[in-house]
C-alpha cells in the first residue's frame, strides 16, 4: 500500500490536506483574540466556558489556604492531653518503619487548647481568631498521605501523585466545570512557592493548557507588589501592532506544524491575557475596599499585611467568578527546631486574615457556595527533634473545611492518644480529593481524560467520597 494517498484531480496529498485542515484549530483561537466577526454564531465555545456538573453541587468554587511546610496537628486542631502527661518519655508504640529523620521522646504542646463556639471544637491558642469561627469549621483529624518529603508530599497534595507529573487539582476542577468569568483564569494561585515541585503544583500537565493555573507573584515577593497593569488603556495602538505581528508569525508556524499543542496553548494564554486586561486590574485593586474591611484582614498592619492581602484577593477573585483560588503561606511551617517561636510567628501572620476571610465570605453570602480548605502537605511528629522541634509526619494530620456544603461545627476522624497515626475514620489524600470534587458536583470516577492510551483522573484508581463531612 502506498505511504501517501494522492488525489489525481486536485493534486493534493492526504498529508497536505490534513495539514491544511489542522491550521484551523489554532487560528480559531486567534480569531477571537484579534476580533471575530460580530454575530459569528458558529464560533466554538471557549475551553473555560461554564460546564454542567455531574450532579447538583454544594459549592461553586474553592479557596485553598495552603500552609506550606506542614503545621503540627497536635499544636493546632488535635489536642492530646496524654502528650502533656507523658512529656519526655519514649513513644509507647512502634514508630513508622520509614522515617524522614530520627526523633526522640514525646514532646508536649506549648499551647493550651480551648473550645470555640457552640460546637465546642477544640482549637489551640495559636489560632484564637479562627477559634471564634469554630462553628463554621469541619475539622478532619485523620488525614494521611504517602510521602514524608516536601517535594513528593506537595505533588500528592496538589496532583494526587507523589512521583509522577500529573494535572493539578485546580486544573481538574477547571477542566470539569470551566470558569464563571471568561475574562479571568479559572484557576489562580497567589504567591506560590517555586520549589518542592514548583510549577508542577499548578500545571495542567497533559490536560489542555487552558486549564493550567495562573500564578500571581511568587513566594518571597510581597503580595502588595503583585500587580496587573492595565496596558491596553495606555498602549492600545502599540499593543495592536505587536499582536498583529505575533498573529502573522503564528499563522506561518501553524502552517508548517498543524499539530503543535504547545503553540495552541500559547495562543489560548495570549487570548486570556488580552481579556484579563479589562478585569484583572480591577479585581486586584484593593484601594476600592473600605477601611473596615482592610482592617478586618489586617492589611497595612504587621505581621498580617502580606497574608491578609492574599486572603482579600482570594475573596475578590471568588466574587469575580474564578473557580479555584489558592493562597500560600510559603514555606514557613517546617519546624524541625524552634517550634514554639516559629509556629507562634507563623500563626500570628495568618490567624487574623483566615478568620477575616471566613467572616467576610459569610456576611457577603459567599460562604454557602464557596468551599474554604485549610491545610499543609503533612503534619508533624508528637516526638521531639532537635530539642524544640518536630519531624515530618504524613501518617496523621489535620485539615479543615468551611462552607461549601460541608458539615459546620463538626470533627471527623481520630488519631491515637499521641497524634502519630490515624485510628478512626482515616481519610487518605485520594479520599480528600474525591470529597472536594463531590462538593463541586463532580464524580471523581467520571472526571477523566484519555492520555497515553488510558483514562486518567485526579484520584487515579482509588479514593472514596467522605459523605460524612458533607451536609
Amino acid at each position: 500500500m502506498p505511504r501517501f494517498c494522492f488525489d489525481e484531480v486536485t493534486g493534493v496529498t492526504r498529508r497536505a490536506a490534513l495539514r491544511t485542515a489542522g491550521n484551523g484549530f489554532g487560528l480559531l483561537a486567534l480569531g477571537s483574540l484579534f476580533g471575530p466577526p460580530a454575530g459569528a454564531a458558529d464560533k466554538p465555545a471557549s475551553p473555560l466556558a461554564p460546564k454542567p456538573p455531574h450532579f447538583k453541587p454544594r459549592a461553586k468554587r474553592v479557596i485553598f489556604l495552603f500552609m506550606h511546610g506542614g503545621p503540627s496537628q497536635v499544636d493546632t486542631f488535635d489536642p492530646k492531653p496524654l502528650l502533656t502527661k507523658y512529656h519526655g518519655q519514649p513513644f509507647p508504640g512502634a514508630k513508622p518503619r520509614v522515617q524522614f529523620a530520627v526523633t526522640g521522646n514525646l514532646l508536649k504542646s506549648p499551647w493550651e487548647f480551648h473550645p470555640g463556639g457552640k460546637s465546642g471544637i477544640q482549637v489551640s491558642d495559636l489560632f484564637p481568631e479562627v477559634r471564634k469561627n469554630a462553628d463554621d469549621l469541619c475539622v478532619i483529624r485523620s488525614v494521611h498521605a504517602d510521602n514524608s518529603a516536601h517535594g513528593g508530599a506537595l505533588l500528592q497534595l496538589h496532583t494526587g501523585s507523589d512521583t509522577l507529573v500529573r494535572p493539578s487539582m485546580g486544573s481538574w476542577v477547571t477542566y470539569g466545570l470551566g470558569s464563571e468569568n471568561q475574562n479571568l483564569p479559572g484557576f489562580v494561585t497567589v504567591c506560590p512557592n517555586l520549589g518542592h515541585g514548583g510549577v508542577s503544583n499548578w500545571s495542567s500537565s497533559f490536560l489542555p493548557a487552558a486549564y493550567q493555573g495562573t500564578p500571581l507573584g511568587y513566594a518571597g515577593l510581597p503580595a502588595k507588589a503583585v500587580k496587573f497593569a492595565d496596558i491596553a488603556a495606555r498602549h492600545g495602538p502599540a499593543q495592536r501592532g505587536q499582536l498583529d505581528l505575533i498573529a502573522a508569525m503564528n499563522r506561518d508556524h501553524l502552517a508548517a506544524n498543524p499539530a503543535d499543542a504547545a503553540l495552541e496553548g500559547r495562543i489560548a494564554a495570549m487570548e486570556l491575557a488580552f481579556r484579563m486586561q479589562s478585569d484583572a486590574p480591577k479585581v486586584m485593586d484593593l484601594t476600592t475596599e473600605s477601611k473596615e474591611t482592610l482592617a478586618l484582614y489586617g492589611v497595612g498592619t504587621d505581621p498580617t499585611d502580606d497574608f491578609g492581602r492574599q486572603c482579600l484577593l482570594a475573596r475578590r477573585f471568588a466574587e469575580a467568578g474564578v473557580r479555584f483560588i489558592q493562597v500560600s503561606h510559603s514555606y514557613k511551617w517546617d519546624q524541625h527546631g524552634d517550634l514554639k517561636k516559629d509556629h507562634a510567628k507563623n500563626a500570628r501572620e495568618v490567624d487574623r486574615p483566615i478568620a477575616a476571610l471566613l467572616t467576610d465570605l459569610k456576611r457577603r453570602g459567599l460562604l454557602d457556595d464557596t468551599l474554604v480548605w485549610w491545610g499543609g502537605e503533612f503534619g508533624r511528629t508528637p516526638t521531639a527533634q532537635g530539642g524544640d522541634g518536630r519531624d515530618h509526619n504524613p501518617h496523621a494530620f489535620t485539615m479543615w473545611f468551611a462552607g461549601g456544603g460541608t458539615k459546620a461545627g463538626t470533627v471527623y476522624g481520630k488519631t491515637d492518644d499521641f497524634g502519630y497515626f490515624g485510628v478512626e475514620n482515616k481519610v487518605h489524600m485520594h479520599d480528600l480529593h474525591a470529597t472536594i470534587l463531590a462538593a463541586l458536583g463532580l464524580d471523581h470516577e467520571k472526571l477523566t481524560y484519555k492520555y497515553a492510551g488510558r483514562d486518567f483522573r485526579l484520584t487515579d484508581v482509588k479514593g472514596r467520597v467522605v459523605t460524612e463531612v458533607l451536609a
